[in-house]
């Protein structure tokens, strides 16, 4: 296991990375284009704990070549020693194995990097701008901060999509995906001055794709002036 990854595995290991064998035993299609898999943990629960919107890195074959692919973990329960995942269905290698992953398939997964640092002061406003990629990371979010009031915009539509929002507490605004992320990139920078206006301890989460998440993380930091320590962007996926 971990052997033949290319200069990311070699990488991953000089990191003391920790690698894990899982076997899917549960497959669901929750909509056409997105898929839920239950998993045993192969022990990754027991070693590395549990934190909100923790991640582990999926390994694939892509033509004989080490693929890997991050993916945010739904409800792990270290108890039973299992974790659930879930796909939006792009195109990709990652994608076509959650198709047709079947109870009785396995999947190596490494853990190196993931965390989270609660915000300190805790939020007084939530802002969370993702798609259905980094809906589960979305999710575990509002689930670590409960008592704060969130505003949300999803680029796609939440439709059939699992989803933690309470209405009660959060805004949900959908985006339809133009432009190559463009269409939602001038609703956030149209919206969000008036929505922190006022808040004294916002905390603004961005996860989209990785052009988008850089030109709206640099808007926060740069042109709305929120401190680094206020602000976290990684993308989640390439657009072709």
């Amino acid at each position: 296991m971990g052997q033949g990854r290319g200069w990311e595995g070699a990488v991953l290991r000089l990191l003391r990375a920790r690698d894990f064998v899982c076997t899917v035993t549960e497959a669901e299609d929750v909509t056409p284009r997105y898929r839920r898999l239950r998993l045993t943990d192969g022990g990754l629960l027991a070693v590395t704990g549990v934190h909100p919107t923790m991640w582990v890195r999926l390994w694939f074959s892509d033509a004989g070549r080490p693929h890997q692919r991050a993916y945010t973990l739904v409800d792990p329960d270290p108890a039973t020693g299992t974790f659930g995942l879930e796909f939006a269905l792009h195109d990709g290698r990652a994608a076509d194995w959650a198709r047709a992953a079947r109870p009785g398939d396995t999947i190596e997964a490494t853990v190196q990097g993931t965390g989270f640092q609660r915000p300190d002061p805790a939020p007084s406003h939530i802002v969370a701008i993702g798609d259905p990629a980094s809906l589960p990371a979305i999710n575990s979010l509002l689930d670590a901060l409960p008592s704060a009031p969130a505003t949300i915009w999803f680029e796609g539509t939440l439709d059939g999509l699992p989803c933690h929002a309470d209405p009660a507490r959060h805004e949900i605004r959908e985006v339809p995906r133009r432009d190559a992320g463009a269409r939602l990139t001038d609703r956030v920078r149209a919206e969000l001055p008036v929505v922190l206006d006022g808040t004294p301890d916002p905390y603004v989460w961005i996860a989209c794709d990785t052009a988008t998440t850089r030109t709206l993380a640099a808007y926060v930091r740069r042109e709305l002036g929120l401190p680094r320590t206020r602000v976290h962007a990684q993308g989640y996926w390439r657009a072709s």
